[in-house]
């Protein structure tokens, strides 16, 4: 089974497309190598991906042509203790990290705009 149809029904990506462009821009390794869209998925195979902010390390566990309920999604791969651990920690950071106050007060005044030319030129 192709990798990009997996992922699609293994629900990481919400369309095929999406999962073609993340297997293409190196955000998905195959056994530790990047790989193309097409290539070949087995039971037993390592999957490292990123989906957003989210690092996640999966083995394939199952395969299916069609896009299935969530529930039966979860069935196709099964998560490593190391990767949920790091994702839980980072969910914990990101829950602590102070929310950004936002400084924008609308348009820029001359003044901003010629501080912000000089800092994209440096």
């Amino acid at each position: 089974m192709r990798l990009d149809k997996w992922l699609w029904a293994a629900r990481f990506y919400k369309t095929r497309s999406l999962a073609t462009e993340a297997v293409d821009g190196g955000k998905v390794k195959l056994n530790g190598v990047a790989v193309k869209p097409a290539r070949e998925v087995k039971a037993g195979d390592r999957l490292a991906l990123r989906v957003g902010d989210e690092h996640r390390e999966v083995i394939v566990q199952g395969l299916n042509e069609q896009r299935r309920p969530a529930s039966e999604a979860q069935l196709l791969y099964r998560e490593t203790e190391e990767s949920i651990r790091q994702r839980t920690q980072a969910a914990e950071l990101r829950r602590l990290a102070p929310t950004p106050i936002s400084e924008h007060k609308g348009r820029p005044t001359k003044r901003d705009r010629r501080q912000i030319i000089r800092f994209r030129q440096e």
